[in-house]
């Protein structure tokens, strides 16, 4: 196969991006979705999006993005750019001693004080769902903690994502034996059933306490549709916002939360210099914010 070296010297410097449609794209990218990337991430930028130039047939980066500002497929390429400058690494039971203190300190501090209060609804959000591991996670704990109390329950996990493409995968809910990994194994065989091709597919069960949609954290319009919630997880997102739109996210956050409501981010993101309107709460392994009043 030949290499990008043994192509005309003109592809080459169709490939390259200038500092300018750098700053341009980088620009635009921040005003559509508060995606902050890095002066050093240039090449990740030019790397990342020369298949899309390729498969749109454009000769550079500045057609790019004009492309996106003018021509009729711009929405659809929107989601195309949105996918291809955010990781969606994740899998089930991600970090578990975040997903324990989550089971067995939050989790239950809510039940209790919910069904002290008389009422028997709950509401999570998974902000930045990618695949649907994380949320669909979290309707399994809930199967696991109510139980056959469940169906007395009203339970709703409202989890929304930049991508359509990776919600349409969460959507269909089958996984690779990967992405289970850190999953105990009974819990596997309880909640998934394994197919013709060795993929699991996760149970309808599961799926039912789960609804996803696509949704831009940067809109304040589509935030403000979200329905209230009384626990928010958005792990491993905020790395991608600079301090100005991280403020802005949290709150959102803080504002959809009920009082008292609890907040968790990732393992290796904080709050620190970013907001004070949350109590960060300190677990072996894990910290938990909760709303103030």
């Amino acid at each position: 196969m030949p290499s990008l070296f043994s192509q005309p010297l003109s592809l080459k410097k169709e490939l390259k991006i200038s500092d300018q449609e750098f700053a341009q794209l980088r620009d635009f990218i921040y005003t559509q979705c508060g995606i902050y990337i890095a002066d050093n991430r240039k090449y990740l930028l030019e790397n990342r999006l020369s298949n899309r130039l390729k498969q749109l047939n454009l000769k550079s980066f500045n057609e790019y993005y004009y492309y996106l500002q003018y021509d009729s497929g711009r929405k659809e390429e929107l989601n195309r750019l949105f996918e291809v400058v955010t990781t969606n690494e994740t899998s089930f039971y991600r970090n578990p001693p975040q997903l324990t203190v989550f089971q067995d300190n939050v989790l239950a501090e809510l039940l209790k004080s919910l069904r002290q209060a008389g009422t028997r609804k709950l509401r999570i959000w998974s902000a930045g769902c990618s695949t649907g591991e994380e949320p669909y996670t979290l309707s399994i704990i809930l199967h696991e903690i109510l139980k056959t109390e469940l169906p007395s329950w009203d339970v709703k996990i409202t989890a929304n994502d930049l991508s359509e493409r990776v919600l349409m995968s969460a959507r269909r809910g089958v996984y690779n034996e990967y992405t289970l990994r850190t999953t105990p194994k009974h819990l596997v065989e309880r909640y998934f059933e394994r197919d013709s091709e060795g993929n699991f597919r996760v149970s309808a069960e599961v799926k039912s306490l789960v609804t996803f949609g696509q949704l831009n954290l940067s809109d304040k319009v589509q935030i403000k549709r979200v329905e209230r919630s009384n626990i928010v997880f958005c792990r491993n997102v905020i790395i991608y916002f600079d301090d100005e739109m991280k403020q802005r996210v949290i709150s959102a956050f803080y504002d959809n939360l009920f009082a008292s409501g609890y907040l968790l981010i990732g393992h290796s993101e904080s709050l620190h210099n970013i907001s004070r309107a949350f109590r960060p709460m300190h677990y072996p392994g894990a910290i938990v914010y909760r709303k103030e009043e």
